[in-house]
C-alpha cells in the first residue's frame, strides 16, 4: 500500500447504495450479535443472574468487524491505498495511551464487576489487573478510528482530500499551538473548581484530566502543521460514527450490565441519569481519541511522504543539524 496514486473512481448509484448498505451492516451485524447476548433486563442483579454471558467479549466485534470489512473488502475493492508506515506509526504512538490508561489508572477510574461477561483472562495492570478485553478494546478502537478516517478521506470524501504535493511542502512539523494549551488549562481548572464547589463528596476529576491531556498534548505540539492537511469532512463523519458506536455500547450495554463501571470519586461528578448514570466524561472519550488520532496520523503522513529523517521533519533542517551536531549544506 502506498500514499500516492489515490483511486479516483466514479461510482454508479447502485454501487454507492451497496457501499452504504455495507457500511450500515458493519455496525448493525456486530451490534445485533452483541445485543443477542443480553438474556434478562438490566434491572436485575447482574452479578447473580449472569444476564450477558461473554457480552463484553462479543461486543468487541463492534470494532473488529468494521476493521476486517475495510481491510479485506472495502479498501481492496475500491483501490484505496494506505501508507503502511504512517498507519503503523500512528497506532504505535497512540495505543500506549489506551494501554497506559488501563495499566496505570484502571484501578483508580474503573470497576469490572460482571466477570461472566468476559473470557475471565486477567491482563496485567496496577491494582490487580483488568480483563484482557480492555486492551483489545483500546487497540481495536484506535485501529477502527483511523481506518474510518482513511476510508472517508481516500474514497468517500476524496474530493476534499489534500493533494500529496501540499503534504510535502513544510519547513518543520513540530510547532507550538498556544490555544491548545490555554484550552487544556481552562478545562482542567474548571473541572477541579466544579468538583470542589459543586460536589459535596471528596474527590478529584482525574479521569477528565487524563482525557484532556491525551487530546491536547498532540494538539499543542502538532496542530499548526496538521490543520492544512486534515480532511475535516472526513474527520467530522469519523467522529460521528465513533461517537454513535460508543454511546450505544456504553448506554445500553457496558454500564447497565456492569461490564465496566466508574469510580465516582475520580469523576467530574456530572452523570446522565437516563443512561444508567453514565459519567459525562464517556461522551468525550472518542471525541478525544479521534481528535488526537487524526492529528498524529496526518503529521506522520507528512513526515513519511517528505522522505526526511524524523528529526529533519519535526525540527527542520537547521534545528535538526544543531541537535545532531552536523552541518547542513
Amino acid at each position: 500500500m502506498a500514499d500516492s496514486d489515490r483511486a479516483t473512481t466514479t461510482a454508479s448509484p447502485r454501487r454507492i447504495a451497496a457501499v452504504v448498505a455495507a457500511m450500515v451492516a458493519m455496525i448493525a451485524v456486530p451490534a445485533a450479535l452483541t445485543l443477542h447476548t443480553v438474556r434478562v433486563p438490566a434491572v436485575v442483579d447482574v452479578k447473580a443472574a449472569d444476564p450477558s454471558p461473554y457480552g463484553y467479549t462479543i461486543s468487541l466485534l463492534l470494532f473488529l468487524i468494521p476493521i476486517a470489512a475495510m481491510l479485506l473488502w472495502l479498501f481492496p475493492k475500491e483501490g484505496v491505498r494506505v501508507s503502511k508506515h504512517a498507519f503503523g506509526w500512528t497506532i504505535a504512538l497512540l495505543f500506549p495511551l489506551g494501554a497506559g490508561l488501563d495499566f496505570f489508572f484502571a484501578h483508580l477510574f474503573f470497576t469490572f464487576e460482571n466477570k461472566a461477561a468476559t473470557l475471565g483472562i486477567v491482563a496485567p495492570a496496577l491494582g490487580g489487573g483488568v480483563p484482557l478485553e480492555e486492551y483489545v478494546f483500546y487497540f481495536s478502537g484506535f485501529v477502527a478510528d483511523l481506518l474510518f478516517y482513511i476510508w472517508l478521506d481516500e474514497y468517500w470524501l476524496t474530493a476534499y482530500s489534500v493533494p500529496i504535493e501540499k503534504r510535502m511542502d513544510f519547513q518543520r512539523l513540530l510547532r507550538f499551538h498556544p490555544w491548545s494549551v490555554i484550552c487544556a488549562i481552562v478545562l482542567i481548572a474548571s473541572a477541579i473548581l466544579f468538583r470542589k464547589l459543586a460536589i459535596p463528596e471528596a474527590g478529584f476529576p482525574s479521569y477528565f484530566i487524563f482525557l484532556v491531556a491525551g487530546a491536547m498534548t498532540p494538539s499543542a505540539a502538532l496542530l499548526p502543521e496538521a490543520l492544512p492537511v486534515i480532511n475535516w469532512r472526513a474527520f467530522s463523519l469519523t467522529l460521528f460514527m465513533m461517537l454513535l458506536i460508543s454511546l450505544m455500547w456504553e448506554a445500553t450495554l457496558g454500564v447497565p450490565y456492569h461490564w465496566w463501571g466508574f469510580q465516582p470519586s475520580r469523576m467530574l461528578g456530572i452523570s446522565i441519569t437516563a443512561w444508567d448514570n453514565l459519567p459525562i466524561e464517556e461522551i468525550f472519550v472518542w471525541i478525544s481519541v479521534t481528535y488526537a488520532t487524526v492529528i498524529v496520523y496526518e503529521i506522520v503522513r507528512r513526515w513519511k511522504v517528505s522522505g526526511r529523517s524524523v528529526l529533519g521533519a519535526l525540527l527542520g533542517h537547521d534545528l535538526s543539524a544543531a541537535v545532531t551536531g552536523t552541518v547542513s549544506d
